[in-house]
């Protein structure tokens, strides 16, 4: 089985990189600061981080600022039409992680160069080779694209994220644990071919979380571990060209959170799919101390209550995540997901986690 894939040009964690760009791209992109850039951020995001954009614009001498609203399918197409019309050379995504996947996938469509300026670690859009789009109501889907160009990672902007969304960071990369399984099921089943390669990267971003005696969220060091992390699932979709080796059952019981019950309940990505992993290494029998120990020593919140996530709210989201992703197989497939199973998961879940 061959299949291609590309690497970033540049992965720097440093503090003040962001002041530095175009000398960071020089040596690939001699032109880099010359190209006329979009810059593509929030609302919110512009007002907090304004001085530094302003820094970030100072460093170019044609540049737009572009501000999302939602990041829906047909939102990436109408901005990767604009960039085209324009003669944009370079996409900035500057955010999380719907910035990111909207940037990522209006740079895929319009062949353009993109670097991506994360804004928080919550999970691995940074350097991922998919984004989650709105589709049609709540709906969201995956859609294949490109993998940054660059990512750089500055100390400075994540220490000041709420430690909260580094915790859905930790929790975006526990979850290859019981991710990885479900694709060997897949393979088993005779519908995925497995890549040892990205498997074993995937693997590597696992126990580099989950064997980490840094846990100081705020420090230099855990914010160079956690970007490594997720850089690594990234790169292991990029060379599995799928998201497999980052997404398994876990994943389709964050999507059905997302996709059936946000009016309810608004749990952060990483947090879910944590959240997911506990119920999925069960279904699995696999090593749910071993689970269990990481998420606690990092003190991950994954207590349903904690989200006012009912045992209703629970149950079916777990009975209905197969369907989010119908062309996946998982443990979800081979496992009893009755009412009486699952009631007595979530307040298992309840009780270790209180």
């Amino acid at each position: 089985m061959h299949n291609s894939f590309r690497l970033p040009y540049h992965l720097v964690v440093e503090e003040g990189i962001f002041d530095r760009i175009p000398e960071v791209m020089k040596d690939v992109i001699p032109t880099f600061a010359e190209d006329k850039m979009i810059l593509v951020t929030e609302e919110n995001l512009k007002g907090i981080f304004e001085d530094q954009l302003d820094r970030i614009f100072a460093a170019f001498k044609n540049h737009e600022l572009y501000l999302i609203k939602a990041a829906t399918y047909d939102n990436a197409v109408a901005l990767a039409k604009y960039i085209t019309m324009n003669g944009i050379k370079t996409v900035i995504g500057f955010g999380g992680g719907t910035v990111l996947d909207l940037a990522k996938f209006a740079s895929f469509v319009s062949k353009t160069t993109l670097v991506s300026l994360p804004t928080t670690l919550s999970n691995d859009s940074l350097a991922s080779p998919v984004a989650v789009l709105g589709t049609e109501g709540k709906a969201r889907k995956t859609f294949r694209c490109t993998i940054p160009h660059a990512i750089l990672v500055d100390v400075n902007i994540i220490t000041s994220a709420p430690e909260r969304q580094l915790l859905s960071g930790v929790g975006d990369t526990i979850s290859k644990y019981t991710a990885l399984v479900d694709w060997k099921k897949a393979h088993d089943q005779g519908l995925e071919k497995v890549d040892d390669f990205a498997y074993m990267i995937s693997k590597m971003a696992f126990n580099s979380t989950a064997y980490n005696n840094m846990k100081e969220l705020k420090s230099k060091d855990f914010i160079k571990r956690l970007t490594q992390a997720l850089v690594m699932g990234g790169l292991a979709m990029e060379i599995a060209g799928s998201s497999r080796p980052s997404s398994g059952s876990e994943h389709l019981f964050c999507h059905a959170l997302e996709e059936l019950y946000s009016e309810q309940v608004a749990v952060p990505h990483g947090i879910a799919v944590a959240m997911g992993s506990y119920g999925a290494c069960k279904f699995q029998n696999r090593n749910v101390p071993k689970l269990t120990r990481i998420i606690k020593e990092y003190g991950i919140p994954v207590c349903p209550s904690a989200w006012n996530i009912t045992p209703e709210i629970f149950v079916g989201a777990w009975q209905q995540a197969a369907g989010t992703r119908p062309d996946r197989y998982t443990i979800l497939n081979e496992t009893d997901l009755s009412d009486e199973t699952l009631t007595k998961l979530y307040y298992e879940m309840e009780e270790v986690f209180a």
